[in-house]
């Protein structure tokens, strides 16, 4: 049986032309894969000649950089407190390794109504990690907390607080 099936594969073989042209029809014209580019030498390189590497590098285009979007706040770009998506955070540090959480809610919600706040524990030791990040709805308590309490002492250890995140400083237009 199988010296039949080997013979019957063969004869199969011998009908088959492998040097056959196939026409495919005008209406689907094959496309450059990649028309901008050139292959030099194994290295791809778009029209001015500069090397492209990467995965999609073919067809891609750089030119096409859109803007970003960004929470809107002041009138313009500014130094000082950033609001986050949600609301204004305080970044609280040099907080005792033995600070719970409740500690931190009752010393900062006399500022204001505390939107959340986080406490980081150390996973191999299980204390805090020495910071913590308060968020208010608004920016008067966010920065009443700040003024109040920078410098302050919490359970034996002066704690520094500060905006979570700033503007940074107003950037030249002309690029590196």
């Amino acid at each position: 049986e199988t010296e039949s099936r080997r013979q019957k594969m063969a004869d199969q073989a011998d009908e088959v032309d492998f040097d056959e042209q196939v026409e495919l029809g005008d209406d689907a014209p094959m496309e450059d894969a990649a028309p901008s580019s050139s292959r030099k030498g194994g290295i791809q390189r778009d029209t001015s000649g500069r090397k492209m590497k990467g995965r999609g590098a073919a067809n891609s285009s750089m030119q096409d950089v859109g803007g970003f979007d960004s929470i809107s706040g002041t009138a313009g770009p500014s130094k000082g407190p950033a609001k986050s998506i949600e609301g204004w955070i305080v970044f609280v540090t040099n907080l005792h390794e033995e600070t719970q959480e409740d500690d931190v809610h009752d010393k900062f919600c006399e500022f204001g109504e505390i939107k959340n706040l986080h406490l980081n524990l150390d996973r191999r030791t299980g204390f805090v990690k020495g910071y913590a990040l308060v968020e208010y709805e608004s920016q008067k308590d966010a920065l009443a907390a700040i003024e109040n309490m920078n410098g302050e002492t919490l359970m034996g250890a002066t704690i520094s607080v500060d905006w979570s995140f700033s503007r940074g400083p107003v950037r030249s237009s002309g690029r590196r």
